[in-house]
Parts: C-alpha cells; structure tokens; sequence
C-alpha cells in the first residue's frame, strides 16, 4: 500500500511536515510495511519557504533589505537543497505588516527590497525562483524590484524617478543597460491568487489601494501612473500584460514578472505542488492525505488540501482528509475532490487545549491510526 501525505500546516500548533509525520505515525501503527510519502505543503503564501525548506532541505538565508517605506529590514529567504532554487515571500521586504497603519502610504511604498533579496539570492547560485506575492505595501507596478536589478526609469528630463506609485506618471522613458546579464538565466514562478487586471476598476489601484492607505485623491493619480507605465512598458518590451489575469496582484508586481522577467503565474498551491513534484508520487498511490487546521466553506475556493485533491482526481485516486475542527460548510470539500474528510479533537478542549503542539499531533496520529483500520 502507498499513502502519499500532503498536508498543510496547522498554524499555530504544526507545521506542514510535522503534520505529516504525524499521520505518518498513526498509519505506521496499523500497517507497518505500508510505503508513505510525504510531501511540504503550502499556498505560497506565509509559511511556505518554511514548509519548502523543512520538507525538501534547505538553508535560510537573512538578507538586510530596504523595506516598503524605505527603512531597513531584515527579510529571510530560502535556497534549497539543489542551491539553485531561492523560495522568496515579497511580503519579507515590502509586506503591509511591515508598515504601521499611519505609516502606510503606496504614493511612496516600494517594492526595491524583493530585488535586493533576488539579487542577492543570484549572487548565491540562485536561478530558479519561487516567489509568493501575497500581503503587499505597494503599488508601484514592481518598479522598485526592477530598479534594484539595474532598469532605470527616467522623466522627461532625463532624470531618474522617485520609488513609489506616485511617481509612475512621471515616466517617460525606460533603460535596461545596467542589468546583469545573469538575469537572462533565471526562471520566475510566482503565486498568484488574485485575477484582478493591472488597470481599471477592478484593477490594482482601484481595488487594493484604499486597503493600503490610499486616499480618493490618490487613486486617480496611482490609476494615470498605472496607465503611463502599462503604455510604455508595451513599447519597451513589445508585450501588454496589463488585461492579464493577475497582472494586478501586488500593486502591479504581478505585471512586473510577466512583463520584464517571463514570470509565470499560477494559483500558489499549484505552484507549490509543481515543486515539491507531488504530481508523480500521487499517480501510483492508493490513497493521498491532505488536511489543515480548519477545513470550512473556503476550504473549496483554492486553499490546498482542494488543490491536492484535484490534482489526485486527475488519477482517480481516493482523498481523506483531516482537520483541527470543520464546519457544516465543509461538506463543500467533498464536490471538490475530498472524499471523506475527519476533525481530529477527540474530547472537549478549550482552544489553547486544542492547539497545543502535543495535543494536535496525539489526535492527528490516532484518528489516522482509526482510519486506516477501516482501509487495511
């Protein structure tokens, strides 16, 4: 029998591996020639250089960056165990968490840092990156990130421009001159889960700028900017991503890869699961686990124990699932793929009970364990 195991963390008590081990554990106790595989998981979001390191290998490395209101931060990132593939979260180095709220401000907030953690990740061997873009400060279309790695914007005058979203509308030319060449070789996979366009009002500005401290007077100034660089980027690249799905994640960071760096996006389960190769081990396997801290009516809109469960449908395969606690919306996971899904809490706990580390691994292994004397 082979059990792929691909869950994602629990957060607060475990994290994805542990999570792992522990069903690992309870499905040992019924069956101890079984072959179980198990997997990293996350949605590209925050956690998921964790998961990607702790379950494929891997070094953190901690880089002082310029933050989104130019101050410096300390942002970490992943290279894992190939020492060619860097794991980035944007939000390290131009997060809104970074910023507090009075302070927020995507006239001037930059996305500078998320180069110099490319950069310096390039620096370290890095050629293939996997970046998650969820959480931004920022509105500045990536042209902070593309400054850092030598593009240069310029006025009318010649001068170069200011950082930030405001300053968008004072572009009138673009250089590529002093980027490095090595920037050719790298590849970019981004997680995306947003469709929104770079322009208009479903676009960046119109949608994430109030959330990010824009104010009425601002969007329209943000909007103009926005145009002004989708136009001539079209020139300088001889491509228009700014109707892409997704252009408009970030503040426009999305358009950035796609325009400048041939990144492509995909939903961040997707890209995580592309990585940690859960494709080919799912193909042979009788039965694939996933699961999370709470399985609910949003478990179905892209959250990964669904992603796991889609990709293994493609197969045929048979999804159980387990969970902290689920809800009556959950039922949802099982027109998604999830077969059968399991809450773990045993007893009434309090929440603090609940989540303690100990506890959710010990009712992980058991209901594991009570479930696969049903299958064995």
């Amino acid at each position: 029998m082979k059990v792929v195991v691909a869950m994602d963390s629990f957060k607060g008590s475990l994290t994805s591996m542990e999570a792992g081990n522990a069903v690992k554990e309870g499905i040992q106790r019924v069956s101890e020639d079984a072959k179980i595989i198990i997997k990293p998981l996350g949605d590209g979001g925050e956690g998921t250089a964790e998961a990607l390191l702790n379950g494929m290998g891997g070094r953190k490395v901690f880089k002082m960056v310029t933050g989104p209101m130019g101050k410096p931060v300390e942002a970490m990132y992943g290279i894992l165990s190939d020492d060619k593939t860097a794991v980035i979260e944007m939000a390290q180095a131009a997060g809104i968490t970074l910023c507090r709220v009075k302070e927020r401000n995507p006239m001037t907030a930059t996305t500078f840092g998320v180069g110099e953690m490319i950069l310096d990740a390039m620096k370290n061997g890095c050629r293939n990156f996997l970046v998650g873009i969820g959480g931004s400060a920022t509105n500045d279309g990536g042209t902070g990130l593309l400054m850092a790695l030598g593009y240069e914007f310029f006025d009318k005058t010649g001068e170069k421009v200011e950082q930030g979203g405001g300053s968008l509308k004072d572009i009138a030319g673009i250089s590529c001159e002093n980027v490095p060449a090595d920037l050719a070789e790298c590849r970019f996979h981004i997680a995306c889960d947003v469709s929104n366009p770079l322009c208009g009002p479903l676009g960046a500005t119109h949608v994430f700028g109030p959330q990010k401290g824009a104010l009425a007077d601002d969007l329209e100034v943000l909007e103009a900017g926005m145009r002004n660089y989708a136009a001539l980027t079209k020139k300088f690249t001889g491509t228009d991503y700014s109707g892409y799905p997704g252009a408009g994640a970030a503040g426009g960071l999305g358009f950035c890869f796609l325009a400048y760096l041939k990144g492509q996006l995909m939903p961040g389960i997707e890209m995580v699961m592309k990585a940690v190769n859960l494709e080919e081990e799912i193909k042979d396997a009788d039965y694939i686990i996933t699961g999370e801290g709470r399985l609910d009516g949003q478990s179905g809109m892209g959250k990964a124990p669904v992603g796991v469960a889609k990709l293994a449908k493609r197969y045929g395969r048979k999804v159980i699932a387990f969970a902290g606690s689920v809800t009556r919306e959950a039922a949802e996971c099982n027109r998604m793929g999830i077969d059968a899904f399991f809450p773990v809490i045993r007893e009434i706990v309090t929440l603090e009970e609940a989540m303690n580390s100990k506890n959710a691994a010990d009712n992980l292994r058991d209901t594991a364990e009570q479930v696969f004397r049903l299958l064995v």
